[in-house]
């Protein structure tokens, strides 16, 4: 087999492709129509298809006989603890806490929010609501009070199950109490909220809706998988949007089990048993596919990971992790090999382990940067694969597919369309666009299997979002090109959201945040370039006429009030008072223009601005303040 004609085969007679890949998972009752149309003409797989995702991830493995091989390994190093647990223990735990949840109401069709550091409860809550159908909405424990209730209030779960905290790096943070907030804020009550208590010393103060997570379990009887259609919603994910309001993602049931079965076994080339490591967190979309759902469908053992490449102790966790539980293919976004990078340069900690067990290593999140790359594959002789996909698709969309064959890697790109995905680069217009000319990323429809099915109750912004700009494609919100043999570079988002770490952030959000400070007549927030992160974000700020606020003092309590409102992740850390900021004489702030300013990068001043003296003015701030290409701790 090869790539060529195996994706090839998958673009032209995708009916059939998608029939013989949904052979590889196992159905209570096998879909007969393979593609088709829901009420508002968007493609569907498997419509009459029955199955169960967590019958899947458990259930078949131990009928199988592999009850006994360990399914979750939870490797803590704030918390200095290892635990393991075979699949026949994960069973009992999720079932049982799906008993739990059914005598408190629960159903098919309710919805839950899963609010959660990284521990395993939070993979047992997940499989307990797939197991009796209940659609889950994880959201990161890292987001603030009013980012959960605005999530509360949108998918308006029966409960929350959440842990009494988390801990970033050696600073506990105790989550009740940010839950019983987000509850006051939000319009929306849910009945009940399930705690583990993790009896780390956080605070975990007792409301009438509390109910103990270890009581339920302990008290509960084992419950059955119940069957759900293939198109049942098994999560709703909220990522960021340009109106700053969430989108939630919804993504069905079949097509994404087939999808993450073909992803493991076609794209990372993990084999049945062995060990595979996605170093995310369970709130973002590759903690849902490739920490829980996809290894364990695909009876990998995967590992639950509650720390940072660095400082949890040293820049050595990762490669201690790899060693120690014999990691096959791992995954991770540059951001962390760049931390470790700039921890340990000369990767003298890497010499410490025996890392033979190693495969491959999985990159994704954001733009790998060669420098990057070339540092990984000098230290650590295995294949480095750079991938692209979203929030919304699921799973990797453009990828070098070591399943199917591996073909060379050419820095900077992110490899070449999945099966499935026929990736095109339109211009401004519509037309499709040559070799090496950069436009806009877009996917002809239909989509493969397991991609977003809508957004939560929000077809019109769906539409709106993705499909009206480009009739008969999916608009990625991504610009790229592709090269003379297809190898396609993706150069980064169009639109106003950016990408810290990986993670997907609204400035429109964050704006409206900044703007909201009494001192602030209007302001621009935009993502610019960070060696670490890949993009930080940097408010531009005016103040109201005749407000006499300090530089220091303004920054401080705007970055206060973003981290209140979004959480840490935002990482809003340079807040900058400006005279003025570019418009065009129509009134429209100058976004991109500013951010070329303060990335360096070669840019035309726009016929239509208002002032070209402002671009001067911009440059001189952002020098006097030591911020983009002026930051001289940028490597």
């Amino acid at each position: 087999m090869n790539y060529k004609d195996f994706y090839t085969k998958s673009i032209h007679h995708p009916e059939e492709f998608w029939a013989n890949q949904a052979n590889a998972i196992e159905w209570y009752s096998k879909p007969e129509t393979i593609l088709s149309k829901d009420e508002n003409g968007y493609p569907l797989w498997y419509k009459d298809g029955e199955l169960n995702v967590c019958y899947l991830a458990l259930d078949k493995h131990i009928q199988d006989g592999f009850g006994d091989q360990v399914a979750l390994i939870y490797d803590s190093p704030v918390t200095q603890t290892v635990k393991k647990y075979t699949f026949s223990e994960v069973k009992i735990e999720v079932a049982k806490l799906a008993g739990g949840m059914q005598s408190l109401g629960l159903k098919k069709g309710d919805n839950a929010v899963i609010y959660m550091p990284m521990i395993p409860q939070a993979a047992f809550a997940m499989l307990a609501c797939a197991r009796i159908g209940v659609t889950h909405s994880v959201v990161f424990g890292g987001f603030a009070p009013h980012e959960l209730a605005i999530r509360i209030d949108d998918c308006k779960p029966r409960v929350i199950i959440t842990a009494s905290s988390g801990i970033e790096i050696d600073r506990l943070i105790a989550y009740k109490p940010l839950v019983d907030e987000a509850i006051e804020l939000a319009s929306h009550r849910p009945k009940k909220v399930i705690i583990f208590n993790r009896k780390l010393g956080a605070r975990v103060p007792f409301k009438k809706y509390d109910v103990d997570y270890d009581a339920l379990v302990y008290g509960s009887e084992e419950t059955a998988c119940v069957p759900v259609n293939a198109t049942h919603p098994l999560y709703i994910l909220y990522t960021s949007g340009t109106t700053g309001k969430p989108k939630g993602v919804v993504r069905d049931t079949g097509g994404c089990a087939v999808a993450l079965k073909f992803s493991m076994t076609h794209i990372y080339n993990v084999k049945q048993d062995e060990v595979f490591w996605a170093a995310s967190d369970v709130g973002w979309v590759v903690g849902h596919s490739f920490i829980v759902y996809g290894p364990l469908i695909n009876r990998n053992t995967t590992i639950i990971f509650e720390g940072k490449p660095i400082r949890t102790p040293d820049a050595s966790t990762f490669w201690r992790i790899i060693d120690e539980h014999k990691v096959n293919a791992m995954f991770t976004a540059p951001t962390a090999i760049r931390a470790i990078k700039k921890e340990d340069p000369n990767g003298d900690f890497i010499k410490q382990y025996d890392l033979s067990s190693l495969k491959t290593q999985f990159l994704a999140g954001e733009r790998c940067d060669v420098a990057t790359l070339e540092w990984y594959s000098e230290h650590i002789p295995v294949p480095v694969i750079d991938h692209w996909w979203q929030t919304e698709s699921g799973w990797p969309m453009i990828a070098n597919m070591m399943g199917v064959e591996q073909l060379s890697v050419k820095p900077g790109s992110v490899g070449k369309a999945v099966c499935g995905y026929n990736i095109k680069i339109f211009g401004e217009d519509g037309t499709e666009l040559g070799p090496n000319e950069e436009g806009y990323v877009v996917l002809k429809l239909p989509l493969p299997p397991g991609t977003l099915l809508d957004l939560w109750n929000d077809n019109p912004r769906f539409k709106a979002g993705y499909l009206d700009r480009f009739p008969g494609y999916y608009f990625s919100g991504d610009g790229g090109f592709k090269d003379n043999e297809d190898y396609i570079f993706i150069t980064g988002r169009v639109d106003d959201v950016i990408n810290v770490a990986g993670h997907r952030l609204s400035t429109a959000e964050m704006e409206e945040i900044v703007a909201s400070h009494t001192c602030v007549a209007e302001c621009a927030v935009i993502g610019i370039n960070d060696a670490l992160k890949g993009q930080i974000p940097l408010a531009l700020v005016v103040t109201k006429l005749n407000e006499d606020i300090e530089h220091f003092q303004l920054e401080q309590e705007v970055i206060k009030l973003v981290r209140q409102k979004i959480g840490a992740v935002a990482s809003l850390r340079n807040v900058v008072i400006v005279e003025r900021l570019p418009k065009t004489r129509s009134g429209k702030i100058l976004r991109k223009l500013m951010r070329s300013i303060a990335d360096g990068d070669n840019f035309q001043i726009p016929s239509t601005i208002d002032d070209e003296n402002i671009v001067s003015e911009i440059d001189t701030v952002l020098k006097k303040y030591e911020i983009g290409i002026y930051n001289k701790k940028q490597e």
